[in-house]
């Protein structure tokens, strides 16, 4: 997760809900603004909306990649199964 830089300013910042024993109960975003003692500290950490739309755009484009490569190692073990086919 990041932080977000919102156009207002604002940032939206990754925040975990923890229960007893550390277990995560689940991760959401919570909005800081300038005021929050946590802002300064955040600020130089933020990418904007834009930026983290083009990372996701990456990665969707290389998950793409990695999808077409691991179909064709299937397709080629597939065809060296077939080829060696069964002993006699």
């Amino acid at each position: 997760m990041f932080v977000i830089r919102l156009p207002n300013g604002n940032l939206l910042a990754p925040e975990s809900a923890v229960a007893a024993g550390d277990q995560v109960m689940g991760d959401a975003y919570v909005e800081v603004g300038p005021a929050d003692p946590d802002y300064q500290r955040l600020a130089p950490l933020a990418v904007s909306e834009q930026e983290m739309q083009e990372r996701r755009r990456r990665w969707r484009d290389g998950d793409e990649a990695l999808r077409l490569e691991f179909e064709m190692f299937l397709a080629r073990r597939d065809q060296d199964s077939q080829d060696s086919g069964p002993s006699a």
